[in-house]
């Protein structure tokens, strides 16, 4: 049996863009196998948000070669898509496929013997007009479902919708299906995932209330979550809808980028922080024990000392439970690159962007053990996850703070009430008996 291994680098999307690559070989008698194994063929999924990402996918390319100098590697994803002729000079990489192929991977590859030169098959962006369903439900005990793909924003620090073109959805019927496959499968949570989840069904007349409406009502799924929503698009109703609804989860995840409005304006972002402020205080007002983390890039170009430190003072007053904090990158033939400096101004030096990326890394790890620390002495549900690490096993709460307890295989994938009892020394919240409340160091 011919054994193939699979990396992938980016967003929930792309782990279940990869699931079902790995679908489609494991139907044809292929052996899927840990990355590192000997493997006859090895798939990396990348991301190109980042220069950082690139860099990561030419690591993994070599990672895999070391490991397997025989291996018929193919590249897909974002950064295959948008520099494929870089890949293709990468030495050992055998294929590049594109957004549109990589589901016509076994019609355009007949043979997985490695040749002297790369296989390129990317196709025009504007050509990707199909969605090709895909959910991933691996060792994890979540599954990732791919409901979105595409997006209809042009944010000038962003090259998704050159790497994925216009948007474009699943309908509520085919995901519905797949919910239910996932639940038949044994996986009782499901985390809806796409490029800008806020756009479902604006290409065929469906909407994303319809779409969590029809999923609250399958059988056997215990959680859903929604990775990310742009903040103009949440509304009212959808708010309302989760926080009376069997499976969704207290659980927001809404991009910001900025705190300062002119920085807002540069980016081409469709809000202003007096809209997310709302949308967080609607949230709040209706799930008040609701988690809500926050996307902020550090570094973009119109960002000087005095809109950072705006957007710093505005996060702080913020009630989020967490941030994820990215730097800047230039990224090609987006609106930012050489076009939003004053003449005479130069971009943010590389070691600012980094000293603003930590003290956000800092202001999130504060908001995260302070949402923690309001949570302690409560009992609430706990899915549990499969892995385990030195005798620890964790799982998250409805509201999405990460629990440790001692391993018992037996709860791997199930959900359980949960005392919270402290927070331990690497900052998760430990499961206790009803009536111990305390605080590691």
């Amino acid at each position: 049996m011919a054994r193939v291994s699979f990396y992938t680098l980016g967003c929930k999307l792309n782990y279940a863009e990869t699931g079902a690559l790995q679908e489609s070989f494991v139907a044809r008698n292929f052996e899927a196998v840990a990355f590192g194994e000997p493997a006859d063929v090895t798939v990396v999924n990348t991301c190109t948000v980042t220069d950082e990402a690139d860099r990561k996918c030419r690591q993994v390319i070599r990672r895999a070669l070391r490991a397997n100098p025989h291996t018929f590697v193919i590249v897909t994803g974002c950064y295959a898509q948008l520099q494929p002729e870089e890949i293709a000079a990468i030495p050992g990489v055998d294929a590049v496929l594109g957004a549109r192929e990589k589901f016509n991977l076994f019609g355009l590859i007949r043979s997985f013997e490695k040749g002297e030169a790369s296989q390129v098959h990317v196709s025009c962006i504007d050509e990707a007009d199909t969605f090709g369903p895909a959910y991933h439900a691996g060792e994890r005990a979540r599954a990732f479902l791919k409901v979105q793909d595409g997006c209809d924003y042009t944010c000038a620090f962003c090259t998704i919708p050159l790497a994925r073109g216009r948007s474009r959805s699943q309908s509520i019927h085919e995901t519905v299906r797949q919910a239910q496959d996932i639940a038949g499968r044994g996986f009782r949570e499901i985390v809806l995932s796409g490029v800008n989840i806020g756009l479902f069904g604006e290409d065929s007349g469906e909407s994303l209330l319809d779409l969590v409406a029809a999923l609250d009502a399958v059988d056997g799924v215990e959680r859903y979550r929604i990775s990310s929503i742009e903040p103009n698009l949440l509304t009212d109703a959808l708010i309302d809808f989760v926080a009376g609804s069997r499976a969704f989860q207290p659980h927001f995840h809404l991009p910001l980028q900025s705190g300062d409005d002119a920085v807002l304006g540069a980016m081409r972002r469709r809000y202003r922080s007096a809209v997310y402020t709302a949308r967080v205080e609607r949230i709040l007002s209706v799930l008040p024990h609701a988690a809500i983390g926050a996307d902020v890039i550090v570094g973009f170009p119109a960002e000087d000392d005095r809109s950072f430190e705006t957007t710093h003072a505005y996060l702080a007053d913020l009630p989020l439970a967490y941030l994820h904090a990215f730097t800047y990158s230039e990224r090609p033939n987006t609106a930012a690159v050489g076009r939003l400096l004053p003449d005479g101004k130069t971009p943010v030096p590389p070691e600012v962007r980094s000293r603003r990326n930590r003290r956000l890394r800092v202001l999130s790890e504060q908001k995260r053990l302070a949402f923690y620390r309001t949570h302690l002495g409560q009992t609430r549900p706990v899915h549990w996850e499969h892995a385990h690490d030195s005798g620890l096993m964790h799982g998250y709460t409805d509201n999405y703070i990460r629990v440790e307890a001692p391993y018992e295989a037996a709860k791997g994938g199930r959900t359980e009430l949960v005392f919270l009892a402290e927070i331990s020394a690497a900052g998760d919240v430990v499961a206790g008996e009803a009536g111990y409340i305390g605080i590691h160091g």
